[in-house]
């Protein structure tokens, strides 16, 4: 089965690793025709818009979006709006996935096979803010509709895995807003007796995610909760330089390294493309090639067991080595 895959680079090492990514899933012998367009601040400066019309329609049209990285002003920048926020909402991936897994190196700690389920279109993500200069105000949404949706898609992953869900929220401060995410998802919960419940206050769970994250299976939270505690999990297993996320919905899914775009090594062509590599097996996964994608994932940890490895691992590679010893795994497998 053919697959169109609509690739934006973005800024940075994005315009690196993305290419990298493409390589590998190339050499898989999955039929994917792979369709370019622009996207990011680089592109905002460029004409003025960082998700021109054209690639928005194109992310719609094609099966999957791999996506790459986006250089984000620190500072409001008029006319522009985050590229993969905009996505996120125009294709309404409403799940976030980010898989935490142990891996053969040092800098990883043994035991951690987790997955992280981040509502991924509201919270404070919905922008409303406003300021007087003296003042700051953020408004922060949280519906019973997508509460539900997200609670619904943890228990589906808990079934697949160690049916168990970890609920985690601040409702006893946020009364109005975590307990509707709380008691809508401890609602949805009831349909799915096979699978267990527990629930954490947030702050709670960053620190058992630090002392024994292999305790954990499915975690599901809200928006900024989620993207945090997933950077923190992603530091238990040897940084964002290997951590990738599925941003998922009814009928579209986007897949990009968690990484920014790294100005301060873009062009120098270390940049590790491990996650982007393995945000190209979760995109094989979403469009049914499994097989495919657990080689990947198994030339992937061949590689990080034995080298070549980039700078950030401690070793003297470049992208391209990397990317060429991956491939090498997928034809020697």
């Amino acid at each position: 089965m053919s697959h169109r895959i609509c690739v934006i680079e973005g800024d940075g090492i994005g315009q690196e690793v993305i290419p990298a990514a493409v390589t590998v899933l190339q050499a898989t012998g999955v039929d994917l025709t792979f369709e370019h367009a622009e996207g990011g601040f680089g592109c905002f400066q460029r004409r003025g818009t960082a998700l021109p019309p054209e690639t928005l329609a194109l992310a719609q049209e094609c099966d999957a979006v791999l996506f790459g990285a986006t250089q984000s002003p620190s500072g409001k920048v008029d006319g522009y709006r985050s590229p993969i926020l905009e996505l996120r909402r125009e294709l309404d991936l409403y799940a976030n996935l980010r898989p935490v897994h142990s891996l053969p190196i040092l800098a990883s700690r043994p035991g951690i096979d987790l997955l992280i389920v981040r509502e991924n279109t509201e919270g404070l993500y919905v922008r409303r803010e406003c300021s007087d200069g003296e003042m700051a105000i953020a408004e922060r949404v949280i519906t019973r509709r997508a509460s539900a949706r997200i609670m619904r898609v943890a228990c589906e992953q808990a079934r697949s895995r160690r049916g168990h869900v970890t609920l985690v929220h601040k409702a006893n401060v946020l009364v109005e807003t975590d307990g509707l995410f709380r008691r809508t998802a401890l609602e949805v919960a009831e349909a799915y007796p096979d699978v267990q419940v527990d629930e954490l206050l947030v702050d709670t769970a960053a620190m058992r995610l630090v002392q024994s994250p292999e305790r954990f299976d499915v975690i599901v939270t809200t928006n900024l909760y989620g993207d945090i505690l997933s950077d923190e999990a992603a530091g238990l297993v040897g940084g964002l330089g290997l951590a990738a996320s599925a941003n998922v919905g009814d009928r579209h899914g986007l897949f990009e390294p968690v990484h920014g775009s790294a100005p301060d090594i873009a062009g120098r062509g270390i940049a590790n493309p491990i996650a982007a590599i393995l945000a190209g097996a979760l995109m094989l996964d979403f469009l049914g090639e499994s097989e495919a994608a657990d080689r990947i994932r198994a030339a992937v940890l061949d590689v990080l067991e034995h080298g070549p490895r980039t700078p950030d691992l401690g070793g003297n590679a470049r992208t391209i080595d990397v990317t060429q010893a991956v491939v090498r795994g997928l034809r020697d497998a």
